[in-house]
């Protein structure tokens, strides 16, 4: 089986940009939850997180531990590293605090991306304080960003902790300046 080359991933990225009115992505979720991105609504949403990445200190070879659930963010987060040229460990939702905790040591990642919550069975589970839990243990994680997807409080890190679509708004109007 062959690997895409980076010249096979910019060509494609090319092309997408060639067409930025076009669907790109299209996330179904429960509850009856649509995200719909176009090309170039991808490729903006992408810049902006590897800005974002890249005032976190997030430089070519580090890793990015991704510990989320299969969201429109994912896919973005995707992007944004290879636009850094930077690794991801992508972490089960599903770990235990001890779990995650391991992983994140093994990964050696100075900065997650989790999200506050996901629905499963149909009732949104915290996630947030089992990331909390497992970095207890995990000093080389220096930053958190927090992707918002459920209504109910979230146990914060000041300094640490970081709203994904804050973050990404501040990077847009850097960007956009």
């Amino acid at each position: 089986m062959s690997h895409p080359s980076h010249t096979d991933e910019h060509q494609a990225v090319d092309a997408a940009a060639r067409q930025p009115a076009d669907v790109a992505l299209r996330w179904i979720s429960e509850p009856d939850r649509v995200d719909e991105f176009t090309h170039g609504e991808l490729l903006d949403q992408a810049a902006c997180a590897a800005d974002v990445l890249s005032r976190l200190g997030v430089r070519p070879g580090d890793t990015v531990a991704v510990h989320l659930p299969l969201i429109s963010e994912s896919i973005i987060m995707t992007i944004a590293c290879g636009r850094l040229g930077a690794g991801r460990a992508v972490l089960s939702t599903g770990l235990s605090a001890r779990e995650l905790r391991d992983q994140l040591r093994e990964s050696g990642a100075g900065v997650l991306i989790t999200v506050d919550g996901a629905g499963r069975r149909k009732e949104p589970q915290a996630l947030k304080p089992v990331v909390d839990r497992a970095l207890t243990g995990c000093p080389d994680v220096r930053a958190v960003l927090v992707v918002h997807r459920v209504r109910r409080p979230v146990p914060w890190t000041p300094g640490r902790d970081l709203w994904w679509h804050e973050a990404l708004g501040r990077a847009r109007r850097t960007l956009d300046a």
